[in-house]
């Protein structure tokens, strides 16, 4: 006896799935697989309620017609976004020696290209407070993300405590301010914390953010998997473009760029190295 198909509010055709995932391959790089279309029915169906649209084939003739406001919320519902505190715990001592031994006659510069909800660009801060041992340290910090939605929760820095169990207590004490009455449950990062970082909407596809000075570290983690190789390629040629001749890049955990060979080369686990500064350090 055949499986019977799950009961469904909105039509949604295999040739409406097909013109999703062009879309958001088109509008923001993303790659989805052909495994992901409950998931695309899930996530998309609250955008055919608020829109007033009875099938995905008009929801879609929508987004094609278009509408800036709407393409924004389509890209924000097919964006995963899992994050944490001190995610892949590894690179966090390797940023705190990187800046140790950097000299600048400036602040120095680190953008996290995928701030999410902001633990990670957070976490950076941190590192840079506890590596120079101040509140206020010579780092600016730009946090970006293609989602708009979860860059009001990363630059409210409001956080259920649950979120930071498994901060140390002197980093929470350090750090963060309780919340107390209303907002018992909640911390929020101090306000020395949120001046380091700023934050903006950027799609790493589009060529408007590939300009300004140079990074000394760039954090582009767990990005690149949404990609094919030659998006990858295409954006890794962008960020070395961006960083210093002695910065670094840091990807995710399942994350290697070997077909970039020209770009970047291992430095560390998942971190690279612009190749400019891999040949003056073999010519030193």
């Amino acid at each position: 006896m055949a499986e019977s198909q799950p009961v469904r509010d909105f039509e949604f055709t295999t040739a409406d799935f097909a013109r999703v995932r062009r879309l958001i391959r088109e509008h923001a790089g993303i790659a989805l697989g052909e495994s992901k279309s409950d998931m695309v029915y899930t996530r998309l169906s609250r955008r055919l309620r608020a829109c007033g649209c009875t099938r995905f084939s008009d929801y879609i003739d929508r987004l094609e017609r278009g509408d800036p406001a709407e393409w924004e919320q389509f890209t924000n519902a097919l964006t995963t976004n899992l994050t944490s505190f001190f995610r892949e715990p590894h690179h966090f001592p390797l940023l705190a020696r990187h800046l140790q031994t950097l000299r600048r006659n400036r602040p120095l510069r680190i953008w996290c290209c995928a701030a999410s909800t902001g633990e990670e660009p957070w976490s950076i801060a941190i590192t840079a407070c506890e590596v120079f041992d101040s509140l206020a340290p010579p780092v600016q910090i730009l946090a970006t993300d293609v989602d708009t939605q979860v860059l009001v929760t990363a630059r409210r820095a409001v956080y259920d405590l649950e979120r930071l169990e498994s901060l140390p207590q002197a980093r929470l004490q350090r750090f963060f301010q309780r919340g107390t009455g209303a907002n018992a449950g909640m911390a929020r990062v101090k306000p020395e914390l949120h001046a380091l970082a700023q934050f903006k909407q950027v799609n790493l596809l589009h060529d408007d953010w590939v300009r300004g000075p140079p990074y000394d570290a760039i954090f582009c983690r767990n990005v690149m998997i949404y990609f094919d190789k030659p998006t990858q390629y295409s954006i890794l040629a962008k960020l070395t473009r961006m960083l210093e001749p002695d910065g670094l890049l840091f990807a995710g955990h399942s994350e290697s760029f070997f077909h970039a060979g020209d770009l970047v080369r291992l430095r560390e686990h998942t971190v690279y190295e612009p190749v400019a500064q891999r040949a003056a350090r073999r010519q030193a």
